[in-house]
């Protein structure tokens, strides 16, 4: 019997950026009494390293029930604190001073060991990110790129996918590794190598066009899931009834002479496809939304909050809200006040989506979750 997967949560890619902005955003969907209802929560890059602290912590989560919902009243201690502690672990200059350097190891396999140490500290897919339980677990679905064959690859508990090729029922990963191969931004940090038992594979009932190509079987050279889907999207618009989507994406800079040399110019191209393949499923995931094809409601970090119209908003739009969108997509140190900045910014934002088109007429919030850097 298929799952009743009815709501769902796509946190976007964009470095320790999307991750700390996200992070308001889970905050306050946890406040609001949203977070165990959702049914799947997926995620691309800055988003994934998020998704993997919560899959993996969320059996510790205390929840009392609040309304018709229920709140962790641990959450920022048991989410909150260490996704802030990884944001000021600086991670992709070294790893790729030492991947260049070891004939070891791969600048990817840095990066997989840092997640592993500061964050993950072993887990794999089967033990520490938990069953589906619709109204107390979510599925937790981690997206990478394949670069063998061009489409989205679905990572998580229940299964690996790239419908080119087939599934791996149960894939018993370690979670650090996923995160890594979602977050593998190209070409600095990626690919990301998975070996593969060929034998594992099984087909779709459709079929995959490459199942019988065993050259596909045996490993995956991934890349950032935000290649093929910035948001985080897919999985959830195909199947869902109520669809949030917190996005961190930056907009594209505006460049009145822009690099012409192959190499930054390849960069410039890269950059302009990412930015028009995340305005188009924006663009029709707002016009679902006007037209009642769905429910739900989206908010970016370049969102101005007035546009809610919300007369009790817990902040307004000022330069330093309008700056954070241009903050680096780096997993690099970010200081206290970027931190802070950052996650207050997705915390109002998610408040204001929520109240506005989802949560009627929900309790205005009391306090931000980083005191120090109100906005």
């Amino acid at each position: 019997m298929p799952e009743d997967i009815r709501t769902g949560l796509a946190l976007s890619g964009g470095g320790y950026r999307a991750m700390l902005y996200n992070l308001g955003s889970l905050w306050r969907l946890n406040e609001l009494g949203w977070l165990r209802k959702m049914d799947m929560i997926t995620s691309v890059s800055g988003g994934s390293i998020l998704n993997g602290v919560l899959g993996t912590q969320w059996k510790r989560l205390a929840w009392r029930q609040q309304g018709d919902g229920w709140v962790a009243d641990n959450f920022p201690d048991v989410v909150g604190k260490p996704v802030q502690d990884m944001a000021g672990t600086p991670i992709d200059v070294a790893a790729n001073i030492e991947g260049i350097l070891s004939i070891f190891s791969t600048i990817s396999d840095k990066v997989t060991a840092s997640y592993d140490k500061h964050l993950f500290h072993g887990a794999k897919m089967q033990g520490a990110i938990p069953e589906f339980e619709k109204g107390k677990t979510p599925r937790f679905l981690f997206y990478a790129t394949s670069l063998q064959t061009g489409a989205s690859v679905r990572i998580e508990r229940k299964r690996l996918a790239d419908y080119n090729v087939g599934e791996i029922p149960n894939p018993d990963l370690p979670v650090a590794r996923v995160v890594a191969a979602s977050s593998a931004f190209p070409p600095i940090l990626s690919p990301v190598e998975l070996k593969i038992n060929p034998g594992s594979w099984k087909p779709f009932d459709k079929g995959g066009p490459l199942f019988d190509r065993p050259e596909f079987k045996e490993k995956l050279l991934l890349t950032d899931g935000g290649v093929y889907d910035n948001m985080g999207l897919e999985a959830i618009w195909d199947r869902c009834e109520t669809v949030l989507v917190s996005d961190a994406g930056a907009p594209l800079d505006m460049n009145p002479q822009p690099p012409t040399d192959w190499t930054r110019q390849a960069v410039r191209v890269l950059d302009i496809v990412t930015e028009q393949t995340r305005a188009l499923r924006k663009r029709r995931l707002i016009a679902d939304f006007k037209q009642s094809v769905r429910k739900g409601t989206y908010w970016g970090i370049t969102t101005k909050i007035g546009d809610y119209g919300l007369q009790d908003a817990f902040a307004r739009d000022t330069d330093t809200t309008a700056s954070l969108s241009q903050i680096r997509t780096r997993l690099d140190e970010f200081s206290a006040e970027e931190q802070g900045r950052l996650i207050n910014w997705g915390y109002a934002l998610a408040d204001a989506a929520m109240r506005k088109h989802v949560v009627f007429g929900g309790s205005r919030p009391v306090a931000w979750p980083v005191a120090q850097f109100p906005l």
